[in-house]
């Protein structure tokens, strides 16, 4: 089935918060309360608690990052010191650890940081398109609410807008 994706402008938070409040305790039918997003021209504080907490998972993409990148950077390391075995050392080891220990520490650095960017942009889903449902006065003064559901819930999401004052209602055919 396909989606359908509505915009909904408002001029005052408290209705947007309660339409927010009615979409995820109604049991819509083709609607999942996760895939609303509210965007708006300035910081609401008090909608953490409204919206749900997120998941977050950059900070697995740090930890693994991390451990790959020391790992990579050591065995890259000593695998380059091991390949010279034949040269005379003097009595000093193949792989000499403390020396090998500081240049691990900085690719477990390099590679924490670099995953983490990686991973903060597959979370962020960027690059994206644009979405059609974009409204200049959302960047002004009005705040909108994203949701997106198949064709059945249409008609329940616009009539819990239109209950609670939207100012306007936009929709497009998903594929």
């Amino acid at each position: 089935m396909s989606r359908h994706h509505l915009l909904a402008l408002f001029d005052n938070f408290d209705e947007a918060e309660a339409a927010i409040v009615e979409l995820r305790a109604g049991n819509i039918r083709g609607f999942n309360p996760d895939d609303l997003i509210l965007k708006s021209p300035i910081e609401h504080p008090e909608v953490e608690g409204v919206l749900g907490n997120k998941p977050v998972h950059i900070q697995w993409f740090t930890l693994v990052g991390a451990i790959l990148g020391g790992l990579l950077g050591f065995f890259l390391i000593s695998g380059a010191q091991a390949n010279f075995f034949a040269q005379i050392k003097g009595g000093k080891p193949i792989v000499p650890l403390p020396p090998n220990f500081v240049l691990t520490y900085e690719m477990f650095i390099l590679g924490g940081v670099f995953i983490t960017v990686l991973g903060f942009l597959i979370c962020a889903g960027l690059p994206a398109k644009r979405s059609p449902l974009y409204s200049a006065k959302v960047s002004e003064d009005q705040i909108g609410i994203l949701v997106s559901g198949d064709e059945s819930a249409i008609a329940a999401l616009k009539a819990i807008f239109s209950k609670h004052k939207a100012l306007e209602i936009q929709e497009e055919a998903g594929k």
